[in-house]
């Protein structure tokens, strides 16, 4: 009996060591719990909403656009199927969820935050939009390089039915299919610890993914397909000009003298990040108005707004490459991607 206490008493111990050692971790995964359940709780099923006689005929169209996009994306591209995207979730015109993102203020190194079955992150959402601020607030006093956004939509894994939301319905049809189908990539593949690799994949299948199911829709002279179209062509152009951009930022950082004073390492790096703004004006684009950013005062994007392109768009050529071997069949691509995934696993 007595060395049953004593198991019972060190398992206790260290149970409270645990939970002390990761208090703000805990917390953290509460408030997001509760975030995440609070929309899935609110969310309503497609039916009631479809016969709803106060929902708008807009918003029921293009409901029933996300279900065609989902079964395009199960049947033609092999994206796994699930109950995904089968509820609606009304944000009464609000932001939902907020994500941090930081930098090294002299290197193109991300920010890592570390997390239960995810692994390395270089982001972190948050529900509740003060939450985030006292984490935003410590990393600029570390010297980090910030940004703090909204996201327009996110994907569980597979933990929780993602829903519909209302703001996802304010976008044109070609960018509709683009989110669904990045999102169910998510769901459908997802390495623990390799962001940049996750979401590179997600891109590259939601945008070739959108082109194809409004082909089928549509057809190839539809201004649907041709403005998505168009707008896919000035995302390419742009990415590579960012990557790039990210790729001579990182030359430019490692080539600074280490004798010079912060305030001359902060002063070189506000004129070459604003060089290659104003680079963007000389973009051969189709919608150039897209592209035209108004930042406040003297302030510019910095590390952590940069960093954003690599995490998204830096592996896109090297997709394409797969992808074009395989005669541009993005269903057997992802076969590919599928077989290579269980194999690392």
């Amino acid at each position: 009996m007595k060395h049953i206490r004593k198991v019972l008493l060190l398992l206790i111990f260290t149970i409270l060591i645990i939970v002390i050692g990761y208090r703000n971790l805990i917390s953290y995964g509460i408030a997001q719990l509760r975030g995440q359940l609070h929309i899935i709780y609110n969310a309503r099923p497609l039916e009631d909403v479809m016969l709803d006689k106060q929902t708008p005929d807009s918003i029921k169209q293009k409901l029933l656009l996300i279900q065609e996009i989902r079964k395009y994306a199960v049947d033609s591209l092999g994206l796994k199927d699930s109950k995904n995207y089968s509820t609606y979730f009304d944000q009464k015109g609000k932001p939902v969820l907020w994500v941090i993102t930081a930098c090294e203020p002299f290197a193109m190194k991300a920010y890592q935050w570390h997390f239960p079955f995810l692994g390395d992150v270089s982001y972190k959402g948050f529900f509740e939009k003060d939450r985030g601020i006292p984490e935003l607030e410590a990393l600029k006093k570390s010297g980090y390089d910030t940004d703090y956004g909204t996201a327009g939509g996110w994907s569980t894994l597979g933990w929780f039915k993602d829903p519909i939301l209302s703001g996802m319905l304010r976008r044109k049809e070609g960018q509709i299919a683009e989110l669904i189908i990045h999102e169910l990539t998510h769901s459908t593949v997802y390495l623990p610890g390799s962001v940049d690799y996750n979401e590179n994949l997600a891109t590259f299948v939601g945008e070739q993914g959108a082109l194809r199911f409004l082909r089928a829709k549509y057809g190839s002279n539809s201004k649907e397909f041709t403005n998505y179209q168009f707008s896919q062509e000035d995302e390419v152009i742009y990415g590579d000009y960012m990557v790039d951009a990210c790729n001579k930022l990182d030359s430019f950082y490692k080539a600074m003298p280490s004798k010079l004073t912060i305030e001359k390492k902060y002063h070189d790096k506000y004129f070459y990040i604003k060089d290659l703004i104003l680079g963007i004006k000389t973009l051969a684009l189709h919608q150039p108005e897209r592209y035209i950013f108004h930042f406040p005062g003297d302030h510019l994007p910095n590390n952590a707004w940069f960093m954003g392109f690599s995490r998204y768009r830096k592996e896109q050529g090297d997709f394409q490459a797969r992808l074009t071997l395989l005669n541009n069949d993005l269903k057997s691509f992802m076969n590919k991607v599928l077989a290579s995934k269980d194999k690392k696993q």
